[in-house]
């Protein structure tokens, strides 16, 4: 299954077609709260309320679970955690879970793949799973009312897997696929580097993916012999999250889960850790900026130490810390402190970029520096205060999305030995500024570090690819006939009435044209603010000026006029307060702080400091990353798309150079800042425990008296003549697999009706992962790529149909020639209408989903605000796709698509 990982090319994909489209804008996104820590409950057998809305119980059979009430929206998480991993894998065979972990999407007794693929598909497709080092975890969301298919899939797979020869031999070529995918990303191969010297001889030595040649050698029988060893309810946790009845979710567990046998479980694999050997190595990277890691080894989550160490970590990651001040010293573009728990150990490590240049041995020597004055002196104690009131914060936090609130109980309860996430915020509460000052001296061991340097280097020029697409090949395209669902299932799939939504924002607008929407929310004691600017720098940098957006972004974090960096973060820590700054800015604040902390955000936003010292030093930086950046493969693959698709003089194709970046003035930033950031272009979102009124109140009073000069900016983008098909491949020597992207431009605004019927066949080739006609084609059938996805970005004045893969250099031509095939068939073959009766069950179950979390409840308004739709639009598009037809989908498909004029950019090593 699709895992973490698949969410990494996705997020470039979608930053491309911002700039290809001029669509809605990405949100300042709330940053993750600090993961809560785990360990499992006491036994019981019966039912045991708990603080927050929270039931547990302990079936008969072993299987705990616990119920956490959260009314967000019609939403829910389920998360089963078998306490079972890599560590568990038998020798030689590293990947033994992973691989079981992508079987258990491959059928059951009574539940086949195709079923599975396509309820998971009606109920939203909101379905995966991730392995680690002593735990496999399978999560669905889903709409409240169809919890009970959710259960019922997790209660088969629980009981029994097919784990046939045949599947596995297909799903083999997938797995080796993601294999190389993140042999493909020069990070996982710093991370794992270190993770090799510092754990060898232990199974923390790799981690939970696995090897080709070890999945070459692994059978289904042996696949089958681990579900069956330890896929057993007494060695599982269910953790369910949401907008459920706790009492009846737990009758609906008993029921499917109650009677499964438990079984014997053999004795945990034992981890013997060895002293580290301090040592250094370097990588090569094809991203446009390095990165410096050193790490110690620390003990895991379970150990005394632990609550201080994250107190440490979080203290060390403080922008008012002598870490984070390297970065406006121009020593480096970030830095972090951040604390990795494994089951029986930890790895704490400092992570540093920097620009293309500098010098990462005396980057290194500062860092270390810093990190001995601490282990000899200590920490400040208001750092530590500081960093336990973020926590508090944090805590309150977590309960803003479903899945997350899932996620961070699953932890709490299956890694780190608590038995809630409240547990691990009572323990850091407990921790002095003497036991952080301890837990340094002891674990900063910087001489048995193991530091690792990833080095930028470029690439070759994009050269065109001869030979086109692949021509006909043997494969079979995906096979869309009917699948009969069990009577649990079908229920969902006729189940088509649009749901109504939760959202009721109160909109008003300030006399200066800034747009408030207003939606209060009472899951958590938090208030969040989200802000947009409709903006594009291709259209607003002046000529010569081109980078001055970059340059006023890392400026922003230099505090106000009123409040230099060190002050500005020192109020921030004050009220345990996230905020950022720009064309997108937020902030997020426990209620009790909400005015204070506006007040704070606006001052940033309308007041920036924008100090020439850092001016100087920012220039420096992103001049040299913009000269490293344009030699980058994933540059110049972006680069490459939009050459290709629109004409020479297109605004998308304007860029910033060192030469651009180094003449920028003071008054040049000013003088940006001062025309885009006005508030007749901004909307302003507030979410969270405040009364309406209050919340007008208070932004007008920070942002009302705010006022843009002249006429508003140039924004959208041009319309664009049809593209002619071309094939180009970027050269990156440091992939061994090609990442692809097929697309073509379209003359479509957003606001254009086809849109419904060209998003709805869209869904039907790949929108909803895995039971797809792409994903059927590539990955189920042929075992070609890991993940295939399908994309129709819309903007206001056009837009762009896209398709993004990655497979092994000699199959780029194949898949491509698939994909364009499919896209044929669109044209000559209606949908069938049971598949199509399935795409719009999991269009019309998107929209509870894209409200299980403040942050995505945000992102959706201020997308829709920068688009100029309704804000109820997705209540309006569900409707239209209830009543489109095949013959609309078809008809959309022969206006819009010319599968002959796609282009393929190609970043990897060339096809043989």
């Amino acid at each position: 299954m699709p895992e973490h990982r698949q969410a990494r090319g996705m997020c470039a994909l979608r930053v491309l077609l911002a700039a290809l489209t001029g669509s809605a804008c990405a949100v300042a996104t709330l940053s993750a709260a600090a993961a809560a820590i785990a360990a499992p409950p006491t036994a019981s057998a019966a039912a045991v309320g708990d603080a927050h809305d929270v039931l547990r119980a302990t079936l008969a059979n072993g299987l705990r679970v616990v119920i956490v009430h959260n009314a967000l929206a019609p939403v829910v998480a389920t998360s089963v955690n078998y306490l079972a991993g890599s560590d568990e894998a038998p020798a030689g065979f590293p990947g033994t879970a992973h691989a079981e972990e992508h079987m258990m999407f491959r059928g059951s007794p009574g539940l086949t793949a195709d079923q599975l693929a396509n309820i998971g598909s009606i109920v939203g497709g909101d379905f995966n799973a991730n392995t680690r080092e002593g735990l496999t975890q399978y999560l669905f969301t889903v709409p409240a009312e169809d919890l009970d298919v959710a259960l019922h899939i997790e209660a088969l797979r629980m009981r029994a897997v097919l784990d046939t020869p045949r599947e596995w031999r297909q799903e083999r070529g997938a797995i080796e696929q993601e294999v190389a995918q993140d042999l493909s990303e020069p990070g996982y191969i710093l991370y794992q580097k270190l993770r090799a010297r510092m754990f060898a001889g232990t199974p923390y030595a790799h981690d939970a993916l696995g090897t080709r040649p070890s999945f070459d050698k692994t059978t289904a029988a042996m696949l089958k012999g681990f579900h069956d060893t330890w896929y057993a309810p007494n060695n599982a946790i269910l953790v369910i999250a949401g907008n459920v009845e706790p009492a009846a979710a737990l009758t609906q567990v008993r029921l499917l889960f109650g009677d499964i046998p438990t079984r014997p479980l053999p004795p945990k694999p034992a981890v013997h850790l060895r002293p580290v050997q301090p040592t250094s190595f370097s990588v090569d990277t094809d991203r446009p900026s390095g990165t410096l890691m050193i790490a110690m080894r620390t003990p895991g989550p379970r150990a005394a130490d632990f609550a201080a160490l994250e107190v440490l970590a979080d203290v060390l990651s403080s922008r008012r810390f002598d870490l984070y001040a390297l970065v406006p010293q121009g020593k480096a573009t970030a830095a972090e402190f951040a604390l990795d728990p494994l089951p029986q150990a930890g790895l704490a490590y400092a992570a540093l970029s920097f620009t293309t240049g500098d010098d990462p041995a005396q980057l290194e020597r500062d860092v270390r520096a810093i990190l001995a004055r601490v282990k000899a002196s200590g920490v400040p104690a208001e750092l530590v205060q500081a960093a336990k009131l973020q926590e508090r914060s944090a805590a309150q936090f977590q309960r803003n999305s479903i899945p997350e609130l899932a996620s961070v109980w699953s932890d709490a309860l299956a890694l780190y030995g608590l038995s809630s996430p409240d547990e691990d915020l009572e323990r850091i509460e407990r921790v002095s500024v003497a036991d952080v000052d301890r837990v340094a001296r002891e674990y900063l061991d910087l001489e048995h570090a193991v530091t690792g340097v990833m080095r930028p280097r470029g690439s070759g020029a994009p050269l065109a690819a001869h030979g086109g697409f692949g021509g006909q090949e043997a494969i079979s395209l995906g096979e869309a006939h009917p699948t009969a669902l069990p009577p649990w299932a079908e229920k969902a799939l006729r189940r088509l009435e649009v749901p109504a939504s939760t959202l009721r924002p109160i909109v008003s607008t300030l006399p200066n044209g800034l747009l408030l929407i207003v939606q209060p929310e009472d899951v958590s004691d938090t208030v969040s603010v989200y802000g947009h600017i409709r903006n594009r720098p291709e259209t607003e940098e002046q000529p010569g000026e081109e980078g001055v957006a970059q340059v006023l972004e890392r400026l922003l974090t230099h505090g106000s006029e009123h409040l230099d960096r060190v002050a500005f973060q020192q109020a921030l820590d004050a009220i345990g307060a996230r905020e950022h700054a720009g064309t997108d800015f937020s902030v997020q604040v426990l209620a009790e702080h909400f005015e204070r902390a506006v007040e704070l955000l606006a001052d940033n936003e309308l007041h920036p400091a924008l100090p020439d010292a850092a001016l100087a030093v920012i220039r420096n930086q992103v001049a040299l990353g913009v000269a490293a950046r344009n030699a980058s493969p994933g540059f110049l693959t972006q680069r490459s798309l939009r050459a290709a698709l629109y004409p020479p003089d297109d605004p998308s194709l304007r860029m910033s150079t060192p030469e651009t970046v180094r003449a920028l003035t003071p008054a040049a930033v000013r003088g940006y800042h001062a025309t885009v950031f006005r508030p007749d272009l901004t909307a302003v979102v507030v979410l969270g425990k405040v009364d309406p009124q209050q919340a007008r109140a208070t932004i007008a009073q920070r942002f009302g008296a705010w006022s843009g000069s002249g006429p508003p900016p140039l924004i959208d983008l041009p319309s664009a003549p049809a593209n002619a098909a071309r094939s180009i491949v970027v050269p990156d020597a440091s992939r061994v697999q090609d990442r692809v992207v097929l697309a073509q431009n379209l003359a479509l605004q957003r606001t254009d009706p086809d849109y419904y019927p060209l998003e709805l066949g869209n869904a039907v080739l790949g929108g909803s992962f895995y039971a797809t006609r792409l994903s059927i084609d590539l990955r189920k059938n042929a075992g070609l790529v890991y993940s295939v996805e399908s994309m129709l970005q819309a903007g206001r004045t056009r837009s762009v149909y896209l398709v993004q893969y990655a497979s092994d250099p000699q199959n780029v031509a194949k898949a491509a020639d698939m994909i364009a095939r499919e896209l044929s068939a669109m044209q000559t073959t209606p949908v069938g209408a049971d598949e199509l009766t399935r795409i719009k069950a999991f269009l019309v179950r998107q929209i509870p989903l894209s409200e299980a979390g403040v942050d995505e409840i945000a992102r959706g308004l201020l997308g829709r605000t920068d688009l100029g739709l309704p804000l109820d639009e997705p209540t309006r598009a569900a409707q239209r796709y209830s009543a489109l037809d095949a013959a609309a989908v078809q008809e959309a498909f022969r206006k819009w698509l010319r599968p002959q004029d796609l282009v393929r950019v190609s970043e990897g090593p060339a096809p043989p």
